[in-house]
């Protein structure tokens, strides 16, 4: 019986060994290709109009922002399968959210905030700690996923902790972004 449990542990270990290994792999290129691509310069015009993708961004952010909020409500309500169907949908949201933010900055054009005053302070102030904070949320949300579907369930509380507050936050700035640019987009 102890051969079996050892073999299980160590089976576990190699199959965290190449999960960890994806989650930080991953961790760093998409930071990487985002900025790559945000600072890229533009070949000319895009046949291909992306100019609604700032909008849906929004809404995707809003969605995620609920997503988790209900995630949080049903593991605090113990409600495991509630809590996982509303995280899930939260990764996904951020999947759908990842793949167009870099469809939307590759082909399309960048817009800067034209406000003033105290207001751009604020906006600027709110666009850098989304920024970061989006980088950093990156690996915590992969692996708060990663331990929760492997059951591996006092790994997932841990990182979840840090991963749930800062997720929130980068959802609902990007929101506030949005609405704080959205006049100024061309």
């Amino acid at each position: 019986m102890n051969t079996v449990k050892a073999n299980n542990k160590q089976a576990a270990t190699a199959n965290d060994k190449k999960f960890l290994t994806l989650i930080a792999v991953l961790s760093v290129l998409i930071p990487i290709v985002v900025a790559v691509l945000f600072f890229m310069p533009k070949a000319g015009d895009s046949q291909v109009d992306v100019s609604y993708l700032p909008g849906f961004h929004a809404i995707l952010n809003s969605l995620t922002a609920i997503a988790l909020l209900i995630g949080y409500y049903n593991i605090k309500k113990q409600n495991v399968k509630g809590h996982r169907g509303a995280m899930l949908a939260a990764f996904g949201l951020s999947a759908i959210f990842l793949v167009s933010y870099v469809t939307y900055h590759f082909l399309g054009e960048r817009t800067v905030y034209g406000g003033d005053g105290a207001l751009k302070y604020i906006y600027y102030f709110i666009l850098l700690t989304h920024i970061v904070l989006a980088v950093v949320i990156v690996p915590l949300v992969l692996l708060s996923v990663y331990y929760g579907i492997s059951n591996q369930l006092d790994r997932h509380k841990r990182i979840s902790k840090w991963t749930f507050p800062v997720w929130l936050y980068v959802a609902v700035t990007g929101v506030l972004v949005y609405l704080m640019i959205s006049p100024y987009y061309s």
